[in-house]
């Protein structure tokens, strides 16, 4: 306080920050999450393929294992229900032949789909990606076993 009974300028202004910087703040991030958040969700789709790729690799080991004890692969319509639950009618069912029944999801949370006979093996195994449709790029992209 000064004599005249005027506030001083310097201890009043030191406890917070101005309209003006906070709008400065807020502009910088906004910035940067438009420049960053394309980059991220490209990373995660891609993420997404990639997990794809992993899990149809497992699921054709799966189906090869099954095929070693029970004698043939699953038909179509078994689908790949029969890695989990037994089948009516199969003796030397040793399964299952996932831990989770989650295994069998792709990443968007469908049903992997399976094919016997196969088009491009004995088997096939693939999803159509996000869109759920044939073809596509980025993660739209179809994930397959061949």
């Amino acid at each position: 306080m000064t004599g005249c009974g005027k506030v001083d300028v310097r201890t009043r202004r030191s406890g917070g920050f101005t309209l003006i910087e906070l709008l400065v703040v807020l502009i910088i991030l906004g910035l940067l999450a438009a420049i960053a958040g394309p980059q991220v969700l490209k990373y995660l789709g891609g993420a997404r393929t990639d997990a794809a790729k992993i899990s149809i690799q497992g699921l054709a080991s799966a189906v090869d294992l099954y095929r070693l004890e029970v004698g043939h692969y699953p038909t179509e319509q078994e689908g790949l229900a029969v890695l989990l639950d037994r089948p009516s009618g199969v003796d030397r069912w040793n399964g299952p032949y996932l831990r989770r029944r989650e295994m069998a999801l792709d990443p968007w949370g469908r049903m992997y789909r399976y094919r016997f006979p196969g088009q491009h093996g004995e088997f096939d195994i693939f999803t159509l990606g996000a869109d759920d449709a044939p073809g596509g790029t980025g993660e739209n992209k179809d994930v397959t076993s061949w």
